[in-house]
């Protein structure tokens, strides 16, 4: 039996996709944001921070990087509450994003921070800065300068990867599209449109932390 195509169900469930794209940005930019700034401190505990805190900031990036994504947002969602902590779907997605992303960031960083010639550590010892103000005045600004491509590759990749966030009901596209496909039973078309905006969303979303870059670092020129 030939398969008919039908979209026509678009129309009755626009405000749900538009909803669950709403939620799938918030939750990138939410763990984008704190996910990166997350990742410096930790870049910077690893590389020039105190020698009792590297261990601990070692084994958070080890243990991240090492385990599932889905691992993470269930121990966060079903997990911590049976120690009392309790949270809703929305915060325990936004939480688990910025602490994976944290994580990815930390290394990326990291490397960019390693990259840096040692003469301008020694420029800022020399100016009599603090080894967290020569971190924050001198290194930090050309280290996001040299891994701003890779770091907004990863930012990409937790978005994509925040699909999963619908296995603890929170209403992201994929929601969406799982909503829609059991009310119309019409899967293909639901997860044809929905793979269509991911698509659209990591390219928007590349073309937006290029820009960002170029604001940033003007002297770089960005693909």
């Amino acid at each position: 039996m030939r398969y008919h195509f039908d979209f026509g169900w678009l129309a009755d469930y626009y405000p749900t996709l538009v909803k669950g794209v709403l939620v799938t940005v918030e939750l990138t930019l939410i763990g984008a944001v704190l996910g990166i700034i997350l990742g410096i401190a930790c870049a910077w505990a690893r590389a020039l921070g105190p020698v009792w805190l590297k261990p601990f900031v070692a084994i958070y990036v080890e243990l991240i990087r090492n385990t599932p994504f889905l691992i993470q947002l269930f121990f966060i969602f079903f997990g911590l509450p049976g120690i009392g902590v309790q949270m809703n779907e929305m915060t325990a997605a936004n939480l688990a994003m910025v602490i994976n992303l944290g994580a990815y960031s930390c290394e990326i960083i990291r490397a960019g921070i390693q990259a840096t010639p040692r003469g301008q550590f020694e420029a800022g010892a020399s100016l009599a800065m603090t080894r967290f103000e020569t971190f924050r005045h001198v290194v930090l600004v050309p280290s996001l300068q040299r891994i701003w491509p890779a770091l907004s590759s990863q930012v990409v990749i937790v978005m994509l990867g925040s699909s999963v966030v619908s296995q603890i009901a929170a209403e992201d596209l994929t929601f969406a599209a799982n909503f829609i496909q059991s009310r119309s039973f019409r899967a293909f078309e639901a997860y044809f449109v929905s793979t269509a905006i991911y698509l659209a969303l990591a390219i928007l979303l590349r073309q937006a932390l290029a820009a960002v870059g170029v604001l940033i670092f003007p002297r770089r020129v960005r693909q």
